[in-house]
C-alpha cells in the first residue's frame, strides 16, 4: 500500500534513509519539513512495515525527486516503480520533474528512463569520484 508518511513512520524513514548517507536524520528533519507544504513523502507499506519511500519537493510547477529508497529485502518487487508512478499520478500534467542520480547507479537510471527521464546535465565528481546525472522527465506515457 502506498500512502502519505505519518509521524509514526519517521524512525523507519530515517533507518532507510541512512542507506543513502549516515547523517540522514540530521539532514532531514521530517517534522519541520512536512509542515512547509512543498515537501512530500510517500511510503510503501507491506504488512505494516514501510519497505520504501520517495520524497519530493514541489514549488510552482517544478518537482524535485529528492530521495527514493527501498529496503534491500524488497528490491526487484516494483516498490520503486510503484512509488514513482504514485508520485506522477498526484502531480499536475504541466509539472516538470527533475532528479539527480549517481552515474554509476545503472539500475536507477534504467528505471528513471522507463518513466521518460533523460539526462540533461552531468555534475562531475559530485559524489566524490563519481559523477551525478541530472535528469528531467521529458517523455510522458499515458
Amino acid at each position: 500500500m502506498i500512502r502519505q508518511v505519518n509521524d509514526s513512520d519517521f524512525l523507519r524513514i530515517y533507518e532507510l534513509g541512512s542507506m543513502l548517507h549516515e547523517n540522514y536524520k540530521n539532514v532531514y528533519n521530517l517534522t519541520d519539513l512536512l509542515t512547509r507544504g512543498y515537501f512530500h513523502v510517500l511510503c510503501y507499506e507491506i504488512n505494516g512495515l514501510v519497505v520504501g519511500f520517495l520524497s519530493y519537493t514541489k514549488l510552482d510547477h517544478m518537482v524535485d525527486l529528492v530521495d527514493l529508497v527501498v529496503d534491500p529485502n524488497y528490491r526487484r518487487q516494483k516498490v520503486a516503480t510503484n512509488l514513482i508512478d504514485s508520485m506522477i499520478t498526484v502531480l499536475d500534467p504541466e509539472d516538470k520533474i527533475y532528479l539527480e542520480v549517481s552515474s554509476q547507479n545503472t539500475n536507477a537510471i534504467s528505471l528513471y528512463q522507463k518513466f521518460g527521464f533523460e539526462k540533461i546535465h552531468t555534475r562531475e565528481k559530485y559524489y566524490g569520484e563519481e559523477d551525478a546525472f541530472v535528469m528531467e522527465r521529458v517523455t510522458f506515457y499515458e
